[in-house]
């Protein structure tokens, strides 16, 4: 039976993540949040109003209490979660540098070479 651990793992970089694919982050979308948020509490109160208002009573009455009861925590969840579907996806990013498939240019052939080398240095004699 062989060991369950032979001794030796191999681990798969994951490719970098493309920093225009990233999500908004929520602080920087805070004023669009809030703006939905207002919205929905304007419709809320407008449903109020019109429950006390619209005469005679009707089943539209009840539609308007409904909204009027319901409508917070449907803001709630619309301002806080309705980002997230409109997130871009992820982008791959390839360096030429990381990627070893990568074309590299050919050298030309008038390319000039430098070579420098060094020669020790003698000891001085003090």
């Amino acid at each position: 039976m062989p060991p369950a651990y032979s001794g030796s793992t191999v681990k798969h970089p994951s490719p970098p993540q493309s920093a225009t694919s990233l999500p908004h982050a929520p602080r920087d979308e805070s004023s669009s949040r809030m703006l939905k948020y207002v919205i929905m509490m304007g419709v809320r109160v407008a449903c109020f109003v019109a429950m006390i208002l619209v005469t005679p009573y009707g089943w539209y009455t009840w539609l308007f209490a409904a909204g009027a009861v319901f409508l917070p925590y449907i803001a709630v969840v619309i301002a806080n979660v309705g980002q997230e579907f409109r997130a871009a996806p992820a982008e791959t990013v390839t360096l030429p540098a990381l990627d070893q498939r990568a074309e590299q240019p050919s050298p030309t052939p008038h390319t000039q070479v430098i070579t420098i080398a060094e020669t020790p240095s003698t000891p001085r004699d003090a």
